[in-house]
């Protein structure tokens, strides 16, 4: 509602300069708000997804990866199977979007999917169902929306006001008392243009730590197992590689912040996240896998306050926390397997022809490889392609 009100009071300004009319800004302003909002509800998904180069698997392309993913669509209560797309990107993360659960997709890098064991990779899996079912995909999409209509009316009405005073090639308006009171709209306009994308920017971050939040704890709920959530935020937390798809739009989306700094406080409103640490000390500290555990939780570690979770989704009744090892499990894979089973998905999706040779070497061939036969490097013999 804030940023609502701060995209109307620049649209006022911009037509009270420019057409001496508040009304013709925010026509102007509501309409270029509608047509980035249209796009954004029916294609922002698509967007999303080709600009992290995230590719479509199957069950029979990821198995693991897809029976995981159904565990906590069923836990969730969700109507429909998310999609699933893997990103070729040694960095860890993960983010879901969809305006609708009906429309739902899910993506992970590669790199989380060989660092992270069952358990962990359940925790990752079920906050991203969490921002499904809660609605928060669709609420960030569109609070983004808000930012960026925001920042791109008061990026272009600042300098169109600054060039038109500097040329003075707009016309004297009479009835606003002449220059002085031209002058007086044109220094409101300038100063309120250059703080409202800051205000803006700053709730909107605000939103995404709160959602992040309860996305940790829905997490919680429907793993019945805060440590594999809090475990696998301790392995994004100490890779120090960075999405090279991501970008500052689209950070508030992935379960860590891409551009994420060492040191960064709790208190940084610039920051699209809370700290893992503090997310892994409030799952750590949980006493069963409730909303009402994890808001207790949260009150713990920040030394009393006001509680983060909705008080709509609390509940007095404890949900106890599973026993589950982390490690060890029968049919678990170990870290070399899980990189072997993402490389062997990852080539099928470049569209790449595995051939087994008689030694035991596998030949990946290119889709563009012209020649009819192979030779295998390791023993020479040679294969029909």
């Amino acid at each position: 509602m804030v940023m609502g009100a701060l995209l109307i009071l620049i649209g006022y300004f911009l037509g009270l300069y420019f057409f001496d009319r508040a009304i013709a800004g925010l026509v102007i302003a509501l309409l270029v708000w509608a047509i980035l909002s249209l796009i954004g509800y029916f294609q922002g998904d698509s967007i999303l997804l080709s600009m992290s180069g995230a590719k479509k698997i199957g069950r029979d392309d990821h198995p693991r990866l897809y029976n995981v993913v159904e565990e906590m669509k069923i836990a969730s209560g969700l109507e429909k199977m998310p999609d699933l797309y893997i990103i070729d990107d040694p960095a860890l993360n993960a983010f879901a979007t969809g305006r609708d659960s009906n429309r739902a997709s899910v993506a992970i890098t590669s790199g989380l999917l060989q660092k992270l064991n069952r358990d962990e990779l359940q925790g990752v899996i079920g906050h991203e169902i969490s921002h499904i079912k809660n609605r928060d995909v669709l609420l960030m999409a569109m609070c983004s929306i808000l930012l960026g209509t925001i920042v791109l009316l008061a990026w272009y009405g600042s300098r169109f006001l600054f060039w038109g005073s500097m040329t003075g090639s707009r016309r004297s308006s009479s009835s606003r008392g002449g220059g002085q009171g031209q002058i007086i709209i044109l220094v409101v306009a300038l100063v309120f243009m250059i703080l409202a994308p800051i205000f803006a920017q700053l709730i909107y971050f605000a939103i995404s730590r709160k959602r992040e939040y309860l996305a940790d704890a829905s997490s919680a709920l429907y793993t019945r197992y805060p440590e594999g959530l809090a475990s696998a935020l301790e392995k994004l937390g100490t890779a120090t590689g960075q999405l090279k798809s991501a970008n500052k739009a689209t950070a508030p989306m992935y379960i860590v912040n891409p551009f994420r700094q060492k040191g960064m406080q709790a208190s940084d409103l610039s920051s699209t996240h809370p700290p893992i640490s503090e997310r892994i000390r409030i799952l750590r500290a949980m006493a069963g896998a409730s909303f009402n555990d994890y808001d207790q939780s949260y009150r713990q570690v920040h030394r009393g306050g006001t509680g983060v979770i909705p008080a709509a989704s609390l509940a007095a009744a404890t949900v106890p926390i599973a026993t589950i090892k982390l490690e060890g499990e029968a049919g678990e894979l170990n870290e070399i397997q899980r990189a072997r089973e993402t490389s062997d998905v990852m080539w099928q999706l470049s569209n790449y022809k595995t051939i087994a040779c008689d030694c035991g070497a596998k030949l990946r061939v290119p889709p563009n490889f012209k020649e009819p036969q192979i030779k295998c490097p390791h023993c020479g013999r040679t294969h029909q392609v």
